[in-house]
């Protein structure tokens, strides 16, 4: 856009002009992402989306500060727990990770303050319990009786 806006034309028909003889011309076809919706379009508003968009760009992570990380790894490990194939396993999870909050209350993580409660682990079973229902006991059939034949019930004697 070379041009500048001649005095005495509002701005609006300016711009419109200008639009229109560039689609006339063709520079707006062919563009990436023609004819599909925008990204991101129907989620809610989300201030940082720029920053977020330029990271994934660049494939940049940015690490949690100590105690965010811990909260964020305690739901992780929840969420598996309750999602665990068994009891056993979702024992062993929990178990676990209120080892790793147990040492983290004598040291000094960076980020806000904030002190990770112990899970429960009977509370946390009562859930995978919950979500995993013991199949009812499904009574053995019996075996079916073996019938003589014919011909040995009639031959008795």
């Amino acid at each position: 856009m070379t041009d500048r806006k001649p005095p005495g034309v509002s701005f609006e028909t300016w711009v419109d002009r200008q639009i229109r003889e560039a689609t006339e011309r063709g520079e707006f076809d062919n563009l990436p992402g023609a004819g599909k919706p925008l990204p991101g379009e129907g989620r809610p508003y989300d201030e940082m989306w720029w920053i977020k968009q330029k990271m994934e760009a660049e494939n940049l992570s940015f690490p949690l500060p100590g105690t965010l990380a811990l909260r964020k790894e305690a739901e992780e490990a929840r969420a598996a727990a309750v999602s665990a194939r068994t009891e056993a396993e979702a024992r062993g999870i929990i178990e676990a990770v209120n080892g790793r909050i147990r040492e983290s209350y004598g040291k000094t993580l960076s980020g806000p303050p904030l002190v990770q409660p112990l899970f429960d682990v009977e509370e946390v079973v009562a859930d995978w319990r919950a979500r995993h229902p013991a199949e009812e006991e499904k009574p053995v059939p019996e075996p079916p009786r073996r019938r003589r034949s014919f011909f040995r019930r009639t031959r008795r004697g």
